[in-house]
């Protein structure tokens, strides 16, 4: 199960995570294997963020945690849909844009254990 957190420094109206959610979901795609059915999302909007010394200028920190993904497959045109995704829904520059990948190697839903060794 994928599961991305955003942080951003600027507001997010219900319109704008609503335009986010289909892009990351169009997103997913390109990892082999994941799709939007099984996306978790979580958006924390007005952080207090800085970059550079600054904080004039919108910025986007993401979390992506993915599961069984330690090859990195589909990562870099994951990596471009999702920033061209904040340029365009929330005017943020591809340079405010970071995005830290976490590779999941065990994940518990629904009562059940899963573990990456177990699960090929």
């Amino acid at each position: 199960m994928p599961f991305i957190r955003v942080k951003a420094s600027c507001e997010i109206t219900a319109g704008q995570e609503i335009e986010l959610k289909k892009h990351f979901g169009k997103a997913i795609k390109f990892v082999p294997g994941k799709s939007e059915e099984y996306l978790l999302l979580v958006f924390e909007d007005q952080c207090h963020l800085w970059l550079r010394g600054e904080n004039d200028s919108p910025i986007a920190y993401v979390e992506a945690a993915i599961f069984g993904g330690e090859n990195h497959y589909g990562y870099d045109r994951f990596t471009s849909e999702i920033t061209r995704a904040f340029t365009e829904v929330l005017g943020i520059q591809p340079d405010r844009v970071y995005i830290k990948y976490e590779d999941i190697t065990a994940w518990g839903v629904a009562g059940r254990f899963i573990d990456r060794k177990m699960w090929r």
